[in-house]
């Protein structure tokens, strides 16, 4: 036998008709089960299994599938999910990825449909946000790695240098709120400036950065000695969904000569709202943007993307000459310039065509509807909270995420409270801490997710309270 492709596909073809049903039997149906359940300890040893010798029937694996992942998967396709900011993908979606894995392109370069269909992807996001139609950008897993590229690009803008020399003795500096995403330290450190070089600022009463203590910081290290390059601003708080005040930072960058770069990894999308857009006005001025489409954008995992202002500063921070990846004027190696001279992956798979076919199955109309419609959810969630004397809302509500707690339970009591609803399978919200305090975070970022999902994860708190001690 030669080859990995079935001598007879009638089989093959009969259980992937099998599989499209079930797909689309259980999306038909998402929110009738448990958001989650725990994963029995049976089920997780039978992923202990020695390396396979001999191969197994694609219908029995499948079997496995049906009864050892798919009732234990993460749940965030449910409208009770909403513990943490991820998408709930959609049919499309699906489809999308059955057709980008028939092609299993290799999307760093060449020439390839792929590779323009990428193209109008980045000038869609550019379009969306305001940036100019010859931005840069590339898909990435998600905005831990579009900040990353963010922040090496605007090193390198300042100091070219620093490819071939590093960064030892350099006194880089940036900026961003106390309140930014954990990854945004993280590509300090894996950038080589070291997580100390982030400046953390305080934040106002509404979770922004304020303007003053940055402008303050920043002539501070200059007076110090240290070169502040980058100002960081957040749409879209992990915590509780602020934003940052973009025009005003975007001032300050202009006046101190520094890269302004947004992280808009959900709420970048707000800017499809006409009525949450004017929330986000500044965006348009950034030199690079983080985004993820898997978020609010409703594409299934994962789909992030960066965009930059200036191509040559982005190509300039990563793009190489070797004799393997020659670009040619014509032929297979030839449409230069290709994602791999903007971000550090070579290999790279076809995430564009799930990006493409929801933008364009949907529409950004519809789509801002859907955004608008998730905000309108979680001012439900807020008047409900504030109106009933049993909770306090613990943060102003800017986009879609709650955060709120219970009058009568302490820290270890909410914990204990939201394990607990979880194991219902009724909702799944997380938890964070606001003032020091442990409390409840609702992010709706689930297009499925209604004010029935609220209501039905409200009453089930109620109940879980009076097992609490409230």
């Amino acid at each position: 036998m030669s080859g990995l492709d079935p001598q007879d596909w009638t089989s093959m073809r009969a259980l992937a008709h099998r599989m499209m049903d079930d797909v689309f039997d259980r999306a038909e149906q998402v929110g009738s089960g448990p958001v989650w359940q725990p994963m029995p300890q049976t089920i997780r040893d039978a992923f202990k299994r020695e390396l396979p010798r001999q191969g197994r029937a694609a219908e029995i694996l499948y079997g496995e599938f049906l009864e050892q992942i798919r009732p234990y998967s993460n749940g965030n396709i449910h409208p009770g999910f909403m513990g943490w900011v991820q998408g709930a993908g959609t049919p499309v979606g699906i489809l999308a990825e059955l057709l980008a894995a028939s092609l299993n392109d290799n999307c760093g370069g060449r020439d390839h449909a792929a590779i323009e269909v990428e193209r109008q992807v980045i000038r869609w996001a550019a379009e969306m946000v305001g940036m100019p139609e010859e931005a840069s950008g590339c898909l990435v897993t998600g905005s831990s790695l579009a900040n990353f590229i963010s922040i090496v690009t605007a090193s390198r803008a300042v100091d070219p240098s620093l490819r071939q020399q590093g960064v030892s003795g350099r006194k880089l500096v940036g900026y961003a709120a106390e309140t930014a995403h954990g990854c945004v330290s993280r590509a300090f450190d894996l950038a080589g400036l070291g997580s100390d070089a982030l400046r953390l600022i305080a934040v106002d009463e509404l979770y922004r950065m304020d303007e003053t203590v940055l402008a303050e910081r920043i002539r501070e290290d200059r007076k110090a000695g240290y070169h502040p390059f980058i100002i960081i601003g957040t749409a879209g708080s992990v915590d509780c969904g602020a934003v940052d005040p973009l025009e005003a930072l975007a001032d300050i960058a202009q006046r101190e000569n520094c890269w302004f770069h947004v992280d808009g990894a959900f709420g970048a999308f707000a800017r499809l709202s006409p009525e949450h857009a004017i929330m986000l006005d500044g965006i348009d001025r950034a030199d690079s943007l983080a985004l993820d489409f898997h978020k609010w954008g409703q594409v299934p995992y994962d789909a992030g993307c960066v965009l930059v202002r200036d191509r040559a500063a982005h190509a300039q921070a990563f793009s190489q000459s070797l004799s393997y990846l020659t670009r040619a004027d014509r032929g297979l190696a030839g449409n230069a310039p290709w994602p791999c001279d903007f971000g550090p992956d070579l290999s790279r798979g076809f995430r564009a065509l799930k990006v493409w076919m929801t933008l364009a199955h949907y529409g950004t109309d519809r789509l801002g509807e859907m955004v608008a419609t998730c905000c309108d959810v979680a001012r439900y969630l807020a008047e409900r909270v504030e109106n009933d004397a049993r909770y306090l809302l613990m943060a102003p509500v800017a986009l879609n995420i709650v955060c709120f707690t219970l009058v009568d339970l302490d820290d270890d009591a909410v914990d204990e409270l939201v394990k607990d609803l979880h194991e219902s399978g009724i909702a799944a919200p997380s938890t964070t801490r606001i003032e020091g305090r442990l409390v409840i975070r609702a992010a709706i970022v689930n297009h499925r997710t209604t004010r029935r999902t609220i209501d039905a994860m409200l009453d089930q708190i109620a109940l879980l309270a009076e097992k609490h001690g409230s």
